[in-house]
């Protein structure tokens, strides 16, 4: 897994890619707990972030991150 930092509020998260359409993310509990998103705005939670996953396609566009090959991540 390699770390992404979200460009809109700087948390920061473990990303691995194992296909353009398939990406798993590990949050930690302090960036769930400060991301506005995920927060819901009051209403609970919410499937996923918008700026978290254009910083994550942004890495993949930049080359800080690719697909997967390692068996490791399938754990």
């Amino acid at each position: 897994m390699d770390a992404v930092i979200c460009q809109a509020c700087g948390n920061r998260v473990a990303v691995v890619k194992f296909s353009p359409a398939h990406t798993s993310v590990q949050w930690t509990a302090a960036a769930a707990r400060q991301c506005a998103e995920l927060d819901g705005d009051g209403g609970g939670p919410v499937p996923g972030c918008a700026a978290l996953r254009r910083s994550i396609d942004n890495a993949v566009i930049a080359g800080a991150l690719g697909l997967s090959t390692r068996e490791q991540d399938l754990l």
